[in-house]
């Protein structure tokens, strides 16, 4: 059974960073690509990044672009999102979730589907 830990969250000033942390046990973590969600109050799920299990590939959400940036380390069974320049509207929980994602086209890791295993969640507060 996959579990994921998620851990980074926090309240930070509008401008601030943050780096959020996805631990990963159960599998072979190297045959999973990882995404990361969040959920707003009062809004529906959204996708933010996501990274290929072979590390070829990262995704990102149009709103983050240029300022989150997702990496994975195979051998700690871990992934990273660094949050940089964060704004007021990135206040959410944020999920990482695991899935055998085999396409190498965008459309499938933005959809949380393709994920079988969720964490439980990291509250991101940004301030203004």
């Amino acid at each position: 059974q996959v579990q994921l830990v998620e851990s980074g969250g926090g309240l930070v000033q509008a401008g601030g960073s943050l780096r959020l942390s996805c631990a990963f046990s159960g599998r072979t973590f190297s045959t999973y690509a990882v995404g990361w969600f969040r959920q707003a109050p009062g809004k529906e799920r959204e996708f933010v990044s996501a990274i290929s299990m072979s590390v070829v590939s990262t995704y990102y959400a149009d709103s983050v672009k240029g300022r989150f940036t997702i990496s994975r380390d195979n051998a700690k069974n871990t992934v990273h999102l660094q949050m940089n320049s964060l704004k007021p509207e990135d206040t959410a929980v944020y999920s990482c979730a695991a899935g055998r994602i085999y396409y190498s086209t965008s459309y499938y890791y933005h959809q949380p589907p393709q994920y079988a295993y969720w964490g439980q969640g990291t509250q991101v507060t940004v301030s203004s």
